[in-house]
């Protein structure tokens, strides 16, 4: 009787369990087979390495810090600038650590630079593109492009004559419903322009997988913007003859990258959320994406994400060293300030440093 009754019971779950899932109105889209077969490849291996970040790290702002997200350094005064999940814009002293509570944004500031004329401009999710004054006075400076709103207003680099470039990491999902994004794999992102004296936005490519990082390149030509759930990043060129087109910049990363940051030294600092492992295994099933989509939503997920840090690669996407450690994750900015290494957090209440002549990455032969 016992046995019969099991089951009774596995079947009605199993039922109700296909039940759930035809009425669930999350879908999951295929992905095009030109775009797994270069996900599928092997992942890009650094000349050097460093696979214990967290040893010798130091934690900056410890507790003073809700989510440091992302990173922008003032050579003039020392001050990091950066913004967190409570809304706040906190100075951060690199000498001192101190953390001073600047601006409040009403949302949520995510990627951040500084302006020509002294500014902080701000990408937040749920407000847009923000211009703060040194005063603290701000300004929403844009929105929305060919009337879509912006969902998650994400990182934002400036060029030498002060027009903005920003991303729109998906139309659809907000901040705090990313992980639907990247388990739908539909491409809600967008790559954006600001120019401030027109104080017109321009979309300058649509399409892209959860767009995110962006950076003005070295010589200025091109931006450089990082799809997250591809593990790579492309390259949009601003002037010159190549002007509109796009090419690929570095692609099969470790891990899903986020912001990317120029250190004026000839590399490009990629953060690295989590490896890439999981989501490439289950990129290619739609109904096993749908099904970890309904998880989260009703259940909640197993943390999954390992592996966090940033890959460092040069002014052709070669990569030269990548910084990581298994039990990091949510890495979402790593900036290179003099022989330290500060890495921002989608959930950490601090910065990591890491003193890089200390703990320098090696060779991996």
């Amino acid at each position: 009787m016992a046995n019969i009754v099991a089951y009774a019971i596995a079947v009605i779950a199993v039922l109700a369990a296909a039940v759930l899932y035809r009425l669930e109105t999350f879908e999951a889209a295929a992905y095009p087979e030109h775009e797994l077969t270069r996900v599928g490849a092997p992942a890009l291996v650094a000349a050097k390495r460093n696979d214990r970040l967290l040893r010798g790290s130091e934690k900056i702002g410890e507790g003073k810090l809700v989510g440091p997200e992302d990173i922008a350094y003032d050579p003039k005064t020392g001050v990091i600038y950066t913004g967190g999940e409570d809304g706040w814009i906190s100075r951060v002293s690199v000498t001192e650590s101190v953390v001073e509570k600047w601006v409040n944004t009403g949302g949520r500031p995510l990627g951040i630079v500084h302006g020509v004329h002294g500014e902080v401009i701000v990408a937040d999710a749920y407000k847009g593109l923000l211009n703060i004054s040194r005063n603290g006075e701000m300004e929403v400076l844009s929105d929305e492009a060919e009337g879509l709103k912006f969902k998650l207003t994400d990182a934002v680099d400036i060029g030498p004559d002060g027009t903005l470039y920003f991303t729109d990491a998906s139309y659809k999902y907000s901040v705090h419903h990313a992980f639907f994004d990247l388990m739908e794999g539909t491409p809600h992102g967008r790559l954006l322009s600001y120019h401030p004296s027109t104080k017109q936005t321009t979309l300058l490519l649509k399409d892209l997988y959860f767009a995110n990082g962006v950076a003005v390149s070295a010589d200025q030509t091109f931006l450089i913007v990082c799809e997250t759930p591809m593990a790579r990043c492309k390259k949009y060129f601003i002037q010159g003859p190549r002007a509109g087109s796009v090419e690929m910049f570095v692609e099969n990363l470790p891990g899903l990258p986020d912001n990317i940051r120029y250190d004026g030294h000839g590399l490009y600092w990629i953060a690295l959320a989590t490896d890439s492992s999981f989501l490439k295994m289950v990129q290619p099933y739609p109904w096993i994406r749908k099904l970890i989509g309904m998880l989260d939503k009703y259940v909640g997920r197993p943390s999954m994400e390992k592996n966090g840090g940033t890959i460092a690669v040069d002014l052709e996407g070669k990569a030269i060293a990548h910084y990581y450690d298994e039990e990091l994750s949510y890495v979402t900015s790593c900036n290179k300030i003099a022989h330290h290494l500060y890495c921002g957090s989608l959930i950490s209440p601090y910065i990591t440093r890491l003193d890089l002549t200390r703990y320098p990455a090696t060779s991996s032969s």
